[in-house]
């Protein structure tokens, strides 16, 4: 599967794609490949440099997540969620008429972080809530802080 790695502030991202479209988004370096990367992820890592510097507001990129149907639809759902805006766990649930914790199981599950940025949905009150990437909340913290997102 091609992929492309970039540094950010985060920590190192692998941007994986298949079938021309993003699939995935993981911290950390694999091993080095011959294959090139290709104008879509080479587009996807300029995209996640320009978010990062602050320039970009908005990824125009094709996703493709693998998951389950109600996965999926938790995603679309955190996908409409503007740059510098959030939403809670319990919002999110009453809209998909679903509980909030098993749309929390499908925000952990996200495949494609930052792009899909489930970093925007926030706990009761404001609260943090939980995060699957690099060093957890202080992550989620940062992205939030670079969106300019108020924070309890």
């Amino acid at each position: 599967m091609p992929f492309i790695s970039l540094n950010t502030p985060v920590g190192p991202l692998t941007i994986f794609a298949e079938d021309d479209a993003i699939v995935a988004v993981d911290w950390g370096w694999p091993p080095e490949t011959d294959e090139p990367p290709g104008p879509l992820l080479e587009r996807a890592r300029d995209q996640l440099e320009a978010y990062f510097a602050g320039t970009l507001t908005h990824f125009d990129l094709p996703v493709a997540p693998m998951g389950t149907p109600f996965q999926r639809k938790v995603w679309a759902a955190i996908a409409a969620i503007p740059f510098g805006k959030a939403r809670t766990y319990g919002d999110l649930a009453r809209e998909l008429e679903t509980a909030p914790r098993p749309l929390g199981g499908a925000c952990g599950r996200n495949p494609i972080p930052i792009i899909i940025p489930c970093h925007r949905v926030l706990g009761m009150n404001g609260s943090l809530g939980g995060y699957s990437g690099m060093d957890g909340i202080d992550t989620k913290r940062f992205l939030l802080e670079l969106e300019g997102v108020s924070l309890p």
